[in-house]
C-alpha cells in the first residue's frame, strides 16, 4: 500500500532533515571497545519502537525512514503486526485504530466493542476493514501521542503491510511484535498462518518475533527451531496476568528456566531493570538481567522515551539514562526499544566506556547558569559544588547588594525568584520597582546579609508549566554564599578555568547608594584575583558602561550579554562592542530563530561576531524537553551538538553542566566524512520543510538588528549617599532599560521589535 508515497517521502526526509548527513550513520562506529557486559559481550542493540516514533507517526514510513538515517547500521526496525479482516498484516502500534490514524473521519461507522484479555474494549479495530478498506479509502496514519506534534500528519504516510515495510526499507534487523494472537483467534484469524506465510516469503528476513502470550510462542517455537529467527517473550506490567498461565508477569520473572523452554531472550519494561519510587528516584537495581543472563536469555529493556519524564537521578538527560542500563559496571541489557533511537545510539557508541578521565574532543567552553541549577537550588554552595563535581570551567555569580553592602550571589535581584521570602516574616517588604521589572518584588537591598541568611533557598523550575519539576527532594537545600565565600570556593577548585561575576541593575543601584561595580572589584582584590593568572575571571553585563568600568582593571576579560533575541547586527554595533568587550552573549533563538518550537533557520550573528574577533556564547542550555525544539529530539546533546557543531559556537552557559561536559569527551567528534548519523548536527529548518500547507504555523517577523542606540550608552551614575530607608519610587524620570540605564541613541532612536511569541506552545 503506497509504496510510490512511500518512496517519494524517504527521498524528502534523507534530503531536508540532516542534510549535511551523507547517510554516513551506515558506516557506524570504527573504535574498538571493551567486552560490553551482555549476554554476547557485543554492543547492545537499538530497537527502533515503530520507526522514530517520537517524532513521526508510529510504523510511518518517515518514522522508519529517520530511524534509519539517524541510527546504527544494525538499527533494528520494530513492527507491531495487526491483521485485517482478510488476514493481511500490517504494522500499526494497536488493535484500535482510531487513535493513530484518521480512519474515524474516513468512515462513520460506530466503535465496536470486544473483549480483549477479558476487558471489555470500544474503537474501531483492524479485523474490522480489509487491506483494500484502508488502502482505496485513505485511511493514513496520524501522530497518537497528543503531548508530540501532529504538525507532520498531512503528509499522508500509509498504513503499510509487514512485507512493504521490510521490502521498501530493506532494514538489516526486523522485529515484529505479536501483541494479542489469543484475540485474533477468537476471531478466527491466526497470527501463525500469517507468520508461515512470510517465511515462505524469500525477499523478507525477520529476526525477532516477540509476544506477551506464552502459549503463542510455544506454538509456533517448531516453526523457527531451525532458523536464525529470535523468539522473545515480552513480559507486561508486574501485576498483569499472562492469559494462557494465568500468572502474574511478576510470578514468571522468577521463572526463567521455564521462559527458556521457548524463547532465546525477554523483553521487560526498564522499572523492572531499576525501579524507581514514588518520587520518581532510582532504587537499587534488581538481578533480572544477571539471572537472565546465567540462564542463557537476552534482555531488551523497553519503555525508553525521551519526552516522558523519568527518573530525576538522570536530570533530565536521556543519555545518562540509557547509560544506567548498558555501561553500569555490573550489566549491560542486550538491547534497548526506543521511540527517539538517534539517543541510545549515541549513548552505545559515543558515550559508553568513556571514563572519568576522558579526554576533552572540542574545545567548548562550560558555563554554569547560577551552577549546577538544574539538579539544586541555584547560586548556593551545592549548586557550585555539583558544577565543579560535574566539569564545569567557568562558575558563575550574578551579583547582588544586600541593605547592608554585602555583595551576594544571588539568580535575580527579586528574593521572590529563588528563596522563600514570601513565607517568612520579611513577606511585608514588597515594593514595585518598574525600572527593574515589571509587578512587585521583594529586592535583595530591602534585607540584610544577615536577614537573607534566614531564608531557605529555592530551586528554579522553569519548565513547572508542563508539570516537569526539578530535584523535589532538594528543593530547599544548600547555602546562600556572599561574594567573597564564592570566590574563596573557585579559588579552592584546581579543576576550574575561571569564575564569570555578572553584574546587572548597576545604574539603578549607584542611585539607591549602592556601588556594585566598586564591591566586586573590591571582593577581587581582596580574593588576589586581581593579581593571579591560574583563573581567568570575567565580567559580564548588558550594560556597556559597567564594563567600561572595568576596562584596563587587571587582566580580566570582558563580557558583553546581549539581552534580547536578535536576527543579526549591524558592522557599526559589532565595532562598538569591541571597544569594551571581548566575548558576546547571546540567547539561543538568536542564533537558530524558532517558529511555533521548530527550527525556522539560522543566523549569521555568531560567525559575524567571531570574524570581529569576539568569542560567543550562548545561554541557557536545559536538559527538559520542553525547553528544546522539536529538531532537537527531545534530547539535550543532539541540541548542543547542532549549536557547536553546526552553529559553532565557543560556549555554552547551561543549568545542567554535566550534559555538556560529557558531550565534548564524546568519542564520536572529529570523524569528519565518517561522523555517524547521530552525531550530526541537525539542518535548521528542515522539519519544518515537512509540515504541510494546512499544518504550517503562520510566520512570525524576523527577530530585530542589535543596533548601536543598544549599544551605547553614558557612564555610570556616581553612587549616591545612602538616605534614610524608605520605599523605592515606582516612577523613573525618564524611559529605563529593563536593567536601569537610560539609553542613548548613536543618531535616532530605533525601538526594538517586542519578544518573539512563546515558543513551546506546542508542548
Amino acid at each position: 500500500m503506497g509504496s510510490f508515497r512511500g518512496i517519494s517521502v524517504a527521498i524528502f526526509v534523507v534530503q531536508a532533515l540532516l542534510a549535511s548527513v551523507v547517510l554516513v550513520s551506515a558506516q557506524g562506529s570504527t573504535t574498538a571497545r571493551p567486552l560490553w557486559q551482555t549476554l554476547s559481550g557485543d554492543a547492545p542493540f537499538v530497537v527502533a519502537r515503530g520507526g522514530f516514533s517520537g517524532i513521526f507517526a508510529d510504523s510511518s514510513f518517515g518514522a522508519y525512514s529517520l530511524a534509519l538515517l539517524t541510527g546504527p547500521s544494525d538499527v533494528i526496525l520494530w513492527c507491531d503486526v495487526q491483521l485485517t479482516k482478510d488476514g493481511a498484516g500490517i504494522c500499526f502500534p494497536d488493535l484500535k485504530l482510531d487513535n493513530n490514524s484518521n480512519i474515524a473521519s474516513v468512515f462513520n461507522d460506530k466503535p465496536t466493542t470486544y473483549l480483549v484479555n477479558g476487558v471489555s474494549t470500544q474503537g474501531l479495530f483492524s479485523i474490522d476493514y480489509t487491506l483494500k478498506d484502508l488502502g482505496k479509502n485513505n485511511v493514513f496514519l496520524s501522530q497518537g501521542v497528543y503531548s508530540r506534534t501532529n504538525k507532520f500528519d498531512g503528509q499522508n504516510y500509509p498504513i503499510m503491510t509487514v512485507q512493504d515495510t521490510y521490502t521498501q526499507l530493506k532494514p538489516l534487523g526486523f522485529w515484529l511484535n505479536i501483541q494479542h494472537d489469543a484475540f485474533y483467534a477468537q476471531h478466527n484469524l491466526s497470527m501463525r498462518s500469517f507468520l508461515l506465510s512470510l517465511t515462505r516469503n524469500a525477499a523478507v528476513t525477520i529476526d525477532y518475533i516477540s509476544s506477551p502470550e506464552v502459549a503463542f510462542l510455544q506454538n509456533i517455537a517448531p516453526i523457527f527451531r531451525r532458523s536464525a529467527t529470535k523468539l522473545v517473550f515480552r513480559f507486561l506490567g508486574q501485576e498483569d496476568v499472562e492469559p494462557s498461565t494465568n500468572q502474574t508477569y511478576d510470578s514468571l520473572s522468577k521463572n526463567l528456566t521455564f521462559i527458556k523452554t521457548f524463547a532465546s531472550g525477554i523483553i521487560v519494561p526498564k522499572s523492572y531493570i531499576w525501579p524507581v519510587d514514588g518520587s520518581l528516584y532510582l532504587q537499587p537495581s534488581t538481578s533480572i538481567v544477571l539471572d537472565a543472563h546465567k540462564g542463557g536469555l537476552e534482555v531488551f529493556a523497553s519503555e525508553f522515551y525521551n519526552d516522558v519524564p523519568f527518573s530525576f537521578n538522570y536530570s533530565y538527560d536521556p543519555v545518562a539514562e540509557y547509560l544506567q542500563f548498558v555501561d553500569n559496571g555490573i550489566f549491560s541489557v542486550d538491547g534497548v526499544i526506543s521511540d527517539f533511537p538517534i539517543t541510545p545510539s549515541a549513548a552505545i557508541d559515543c558515550f559508553a566506556h568513556l571514563g572519568n578521565n576522558a579526554s576533552k574532543q572540542v574545545d567548548l567552553l562550560v558555563i554554569s547558569n547560577n551552577g549546577a541549577s538544574g539538579d539544586y537550588p541555584g547560586c548556593t554552595d551545592m549548586a557550585y559544588e555539583k558544577a565543579i563535581e560535574d566539569g564545569v570551567d567557568v562558575i558563575d555569580c550574578p551579583v547582588q547588594m544586600t541593605k547592608d553592602g554585602t555583595p551576594i550571589c544571588l539568580g535575580a535581584i527579586n528574593l521572590i525568584d529563588g528563596t522563600t521570602v514570601i513565607r517568612s516574616g520579611f513577606s511585608n517588604l514588597t515594593t514595585t520597582i518598574p525600572e527593574l521589572m515589571q509587578g512587585s518584588g521583594i529586592f535583595t537591598f530591602n534585607l540584610s546579609w544577615s536577614d537573607i541568611q534566614t531564608l531557605e533557598p529555592v530551586i528554579s523550575s522553569p519548565q513547572s508549566q508542563y508539570k516537569l519539576f526539578r530535584n523535589p527532594k532538594f528543593k530547599n537545600a544548600g547555602k546562600f554564599l556572599t561574594l567573597s565565600d564564592f570566590l574563596s570556593m573557585a579559588k579552592n577548585a584546581s579543576s576550574l578555568h575561571g569564575v564569570l561575576i555578572s553584574i546587572e541593575n548597576a545604574p539603578y543601584l549607584a542611585e539607591q547608594g549602592f556601588g556594585v561595580t566598586d564591591a566586586v572589584l573590591n571582593a577581587l582584590s581582596k580574593a588576589g584575583y586581581d593579581k593571579q593568572t591560574a583563573q581567568k575571571v570575567m565580567i559580564q553585563s548588558s550594560n556597556s558602561s559597567v564594563l567600561m568600568k572595568f576596562k584596563g582593571k587587571a587582566n580580566y576579560q570582558l563580557v558583553y550579554k546581549v539581552d534580547e533575541d536578535i536576527g543579526g547586527a549591524q558592522s557599526s554595533t559589532i565595532e562598538d562592542i569591541r571597544r569594551f568587550a571581548s566575548a558576546v552573549v547571546i540567547s539561543k533563538d538568536s542564533v537558530f530563530p524558532v517558529n511555533s518550537a521548530f527550527l525556522a533557520g539560522a543566523t549569521d550573528v555568531v560567525q559575524r561576531l567571531q570574524a570581529a574577533n569576539l568569542s560567543v556564547f550562548v545561554q541557557t542550555f536545559s536538559n527538559e524537553f520542553t525547553a528544546q525544539a522539536w529538531d532537537f529530539f527531545s534530547d539535550a546533546t543532539v541540541e548542543i551538538n547542532s549549536f557547536y557543531a553546526g552553529a559553532g559556537i565557543n560556549g555554552v552557559i547551561t543549568d545542567f553542566p554535566k550534559s555538556s561536559d560529557r558531550y565534548r569527551r564524546n568519542r564520536c567528534l572529529n570523524r569528519g566524512n565518517k561522523t555517524p548519523g547521530y552525531m550530526t548536527p541537525v539542518q535548521p529548518g528542515s522539519l519544518l520543510q515537512l509540515v504541510t500547507s494546512e499544518y504550517l504555523p503562520p510566520a512570525e517577523a524576523p527577530n530585530p538588528y542589535l543596533t548601536e542606540a543598544d549599544v551605547v550608552e553614558p557612564p555610570l551614575p556616581p553612587v549616591a549617599a545612602k538616605t534614610p530607608t524608605s520605599t523605592p519610587s515606582g516612577t523613573a524620570s525618564a524611559p529605563r532599560s529593563p536593567n536601569g540605564q537610560p539609553k542613548v541613541a548613536a543618531s535616532v532612536i530605533v525601538p526594538l521589535m517586542a519578544l518573539l511569541l512563546a515558543i513551546y506552545l506546542l508542548f
